[in-house]
């Protein structure tokens, strides 16, 4: 039950938002466990953002998961996502920051895992 939100503060097109999309399902198998079948994403551009007092291209991806991984699995995932999104967005890999929570309690379909 993974969930990645990518928020950036540069214009993000459909067509590479498509991308990213996808992206993300591919990248989330770095998570042993994690499929792009109860994979939810989310792209947000044009946000209002800084990063070291710069507004220069910068973003944030917030990864969710149900359960715990492990650190390397992490280190894979960041590593993989920095490169990823800074590529697609055309953001150096030293302005994305990646964020990870870990939920206990997960709702779908009327129930809680």
């Amino acid at each position: 039950m993974p969930y990645i939100e990518i928020k950036t503060n540069v214009h993000v097109k459909e067509s590479v938002k498509d991308e990213l999309h996808h992206m993300l399902g591919e990248k989330i198998t770095l998570i042993p466990g994690k499929t792009e079948r109860w994979l939810m994403t989310d792209v947000v551009g044009d946000k209002s953002m800084s990063f070291g007092g710069d507004t220069a291209g910068c973003a944030i991806v917030e990864v969710a998961l149900f359960g715990k991984a492990t650190n390397d699995a992490y280190d894979a995932l960041t590593a993989a996502l920095c490169e990823s999104v800074g590529e697609a967005l055309d953001i150096p890999c030293d302005r994305v920051y990646v964020k990870y929570e870990e939920v206990d309690h997960w709702g779908w379909n009327k129930m809680n895992f």
